[in-house]
């Protein structure tokens, strides 16, 4: 019964977002550099190093599971580098992608507080498809040529990106797979889901100084995909103290969120973010958790001022 529950699941989902297989991400802001190639610091001597869990639809059979990690820092007063780990899987391994990219980002100093950032990323998508043990009728044998094959499969991929920062406001544009591909392709006149589309993604954030402990950090996130509806994310943080930072999150005709997170020490912030689901699909599930790590390695072994962006 659980696998006949997983197909329908699966097939379902696929159908409503075979255009839209990039992860969905609550926490963007705090992971950024997954998303556009340019997301620079400008902190020398500094390793940012990230990593975010996710767990959507939890309650619903083979709801998707998301990892990131990610990992830059300034190489020159001009250039950053990074590295990222995405890992996406739909159907407790019936589908999963991992991707690993490189990212390069050059600095443009356009005066004394306002950057501008143009960034590549190049890598690879490998795709895994796994049905072993599916049933599609009870008590019969009867299988489907769309799934009597598993595909394990290694894609190349680039993305390319813009981000203009000060240490008040950003606002990022980016498309970090700019190869379409076909992961499961028609064959023998079989119609299989999977092509892999260019995202489109619009970011931007401001950081408003109440007094000296409090300030409020808007930001959005819109995302665009050919064949499916666009994805905006408008949230509100508060930040107290530099240390408690909490808010709420709307996605568009999707779920509400709440948001939390704390500087543990200086260099370690650790959040949280639960969804909660608004449309029909809120029936069969229980919401969505994610959870995520920020780290800072400072080289120079002294103190330095972060911004109070989202770094």
């Amino acid at each position: 019964m659980k696998q006949i529950l997983l197909l329908i699941f699966l097939i379902s989902f696929l159908n409503k977002v075979a255009a839209q297989q990039d992860p969905q991400y609550t926490h963007y802001m705090y992971n950024m550099s997954v998303v556009n190639p340019a997301y620079a610091t400008a902190t020398p001597e500094v390793l940012n190093l990230g990593g975010l869990y996710r767990t959507q639809w939890v309650g619903a059979v083979g709801a998707p599971k998301t990892f990131t990690f990610f990992a830059h820092a300034p190489a020159s007063k001009n250039v950053e580098l990074g590295l990222s780990f995405i890992s996406d899987d739909i159907g407790d391994g019936a589908k999963k992608e991992n991707n690993i990219f490189g990212d390069f980002a050059y600095v443009l100093q356009l005066n004394d507080k306002h950057r501008l950032s143009l960034g590549l990323k190049g890598g690879v998508t490998i795709f895994e498809t796994n049905f072993n043990g599916f049933v599609l009728e009870s008590g019969s044998n009867s299988t489907d040529p769309a799934f009597d094959q598993n595909i394990n499969s290694v894609f190349p991929n680039l993305g390319a990106g813009a981000f203009y920062f000060t240490d008040k406001y950003y606002i990022g544009l980016s498309a970090p797979n700019l190869l379409a591909t076909k992961h499961l392709e028609e064959k023998q006149g079989i119609n299989r889901f999977g092509s892999e589309n260019v995202h489109v993604f619009f970011t931007g954030g401001y950081v408003f100084q109440i007094n000296p402990d409090l300030k409020l950090k808007p930001s959005f996130m819109a995302k665009g995909v050919k064949g499916a509806p666009g994805v905006v994310d408008v949230s509100a943080n508060v930040l107290l103290y530099d240390k408690f930072e909490f808010g709420l999150s709307y996605r568009l005709d999707d779920a509400v969120s709440g948001l939390f997170n704390i500087n543990v020490t200086p260099s370690l912030r650790v959040g949280y973010a639960y969804d909660y689901t608004v449309t029909n699909l809120g029936d069969f599930n229980s919401g969505t958790h994610e959870v995520f790590l920020l780290f800072d390695i400072n080289f120079m072994k002294k103190g330095y001022d972060k911004s109070p962006r989202f770094f």
